[in-house]
């Protein structure tokens, strides 16, 4: 899905106020709380529901049923989708971070890994992998990776970079916080390694970050 698209999608004033409703509520919501706060009909809200979630903005899920009759259908924000069009995005993290290098005077290296020990491991869908779980957070950082596996070497293409005019103005500073990133999600996970980035054109997209994941980490979680 490309930004294009999403941006598409939220045009309408209406499924804008909807995702950033959602984008605030942090948490799952269903029909009957947004129709209730937009004032329009069920059947006008799933229709915008259904436009958000074709365009990979947002989550549907189905709640657990507690008795009798259809269950309820729950809305949330698709994180991808979150680190690119949220409440903070891309741009605001990627201050704070060059924040702490002038304050600090470390690296971006340093200053990205320790970031990205920071970054939670955990998702709510719960029996994820070590692989699934590194492809979910960098998801999640606006990357849109796609995972390629050979043996113990994994590696993702990242389709989009989040940092695109900045990266192409000082690839080293911004490159060097994605693999301070990297190895920051790394630390948090046994057996699990950063091989290397290779770097492409940020504007193109396409930098092959790798993993190293020895074979008793697969299948382990983050607690």
């Amino acid at each position: 899905m490309t930004l294009q698209q999403q941006a598409k999608a939220l045009g309408d004033p209406t499924r804008h106020g909807i995702f950033r409703y959602l984008v605030d509520a942090g948490d799952r919501v269903d029909v009957a709380e947004i129709t209730a706060r937009f004032g329009l009909n069920h059947n006008a809200i799933r229709q915008h529901l259904v436009k958000l979630v074709d365009a990979r903005l947002v989550i549907r899920t189905t709640a657990w049923a507690s008795g009798p009759g259809r269950p309820r259908l729950l809305y949330e924000v698709d994180p991808a989708a979150d680190a690119r069009w949220g409440a903070g995005g891309p741009y605001q993290r990627l201050c704070l971070l060059l924040v702490e290098m002038l304050n600090t005077g470390d690296t971006a290296v340093d200053v990205g890994r320790r970031a990205g020990r920071d970054l939670d491991l955990r998702v709510p869908s719960g029996d994820l992998d070590v692989i699934d779980r590194l492809g979910d957070a960098t998801a999640r950082g606006g990357f849109d990776p796609k995972l390629t596996r050979r043996e113990d070497r994994i590696e993702f293409v990242l389709a989009t970079c989040p940092f695109a005019d900045i990266a192409a103005a000082d690839p080293d500073t911004i490159c060097a916080l994605h693999l301070g990133l990297a190895h920051g999600l790394a630390d948090q996970l046994d057996g699990v390694s950063v091989a290397e980035l290779e770097r492409r054109n940020p504007k193109r997209g396409g930098c092959r970050l790798r993993f190293h994941v020895e074979t008793v980490a697969l299948g382990t979680q983050a607690s």
